[in-house]
C-alpha cells in the first residue's frame, strides 16, 4: 500500500492534475486488493483472530466489496476509469491500509506507539464514509454503460432458463451499503470508544 501511495503522489507530482491517477496505480492495487483475500483468511479466520479485534462478518463483507469494486466495476466498466470517484475510494483504502498494516506490525513487536493506535481508531471516522461515497459513486456511474453494454447480463431463451441482469445486480449492490455500512462504522466507533478509554485509564494508573 505504500508502494500505491508513493504511485499516486509520484503521478500527481507529474501530471501537475489528480484526474485519471489510477492508471498509475492500477496494476498494484488489483495485485494488493485481491491479496486481501488470502490475507483476511489468514489473518481473521484462520490462524491469528487474536489480533485482529474485528468481526469476521463484517471484515469479509469489507474485503469482498474492495474486490468487487476493483475488478467487476473499475476494471470492468472502463469508462469509470476516469471518475474522481474512484480516487476518492483508492486514497481511502490506501490510507486506512497503511495505518491497518503498522498497527497489527507494531501489536506483532508488543511496542505499538499510541498516536498508530489513535489514527487506526479515529481517522475512520473520516475515511470510511469517504471510501464508501467512492465506491457508491463509482458504480452509480458505471450503470448507464452496463445497461448499454448488457455487460455480464444473460438473457432468456437460453439452454439454461436462467437469466441475469448485472445492471439490477448493481443497484442491489448499492442498496446493501445501507445496512452493512452503519454496521461496520458503528462497531469501530465502539472499538473505538472501548480501546483509547482504556488506555487514557493505563496512563492515568501509571
Amino acid at each position: 500500500w505504500l508502494v500505491i501511495a508513493v504511485g499516486l503522489v509520484r503521478a500527481y507530482l507529474a501530471k501537475g492534475s489528480y484526474h485519471s491517477l489510477y492508471y498509475s496505480i492500477e496494476k498494484p492495487l488489483k495485485f494488493f486488493q485481491t491479496g486481501a483475500l488470502l490475507e483476511e483468511y489468514l489473518l481473521i479466520a484462520k490462524y491469528l483472530p487474536g489480533i485482529v479485534p474485528s468481526s469476521v462478518v463484517l471484515t469479509a463483507f469489507q474485503v469482498m466489496s474492495r474486490v468487487f469494486l476493483t475488478w467487476a466495476v473499475t476494471h470492468s466498466v472502463k469508462e469509470v476509469q476516469t471518475e474522481d470517484s474512484v480516487l476518492l475510494f483508492v486514497v481511502a483504502w490506501t490510507i486506512t491500509e497503511i495505518i491497518r498494516y503498522s498497527f497489527y506490525t507494531f501489536s506483532l513487536l508488543n511496542h505499538l506507539p499510541y498516536l498508530i493506535k489513535w489514527a487506526r481508531y479515529t481517522l475512520f471516522i473520516v475515511l470510511y464514509p469517504m471510501g464508501v461515497s467512492g465506491e457508491l459513486l463509482t458504480i452509480y456511474a458505471a450503470l448507464p454503460f452496463v445497461r448499454q453494454s448488457g455487460l455480464y447480463s444473460i438473457s432468456l431463451p437460453n439452454k439454461y432458463n436462467f437469466s441475469f441482469d448485472y445492471y439490477t445486480f448493481l443497484i442491489l449492490v448499492m442498496i446493501s451499503y445501507i445496512p452493512v455500512f452503519p454496521q461496520l462504522y458503528f462497531h469501530m466507533l465502539h472499538q473505538r470508544r472501548k480501546v483509547l478509554s482504556h488506555t487514557e485509564e493505563h496512563k492515568k494508573s501509571e
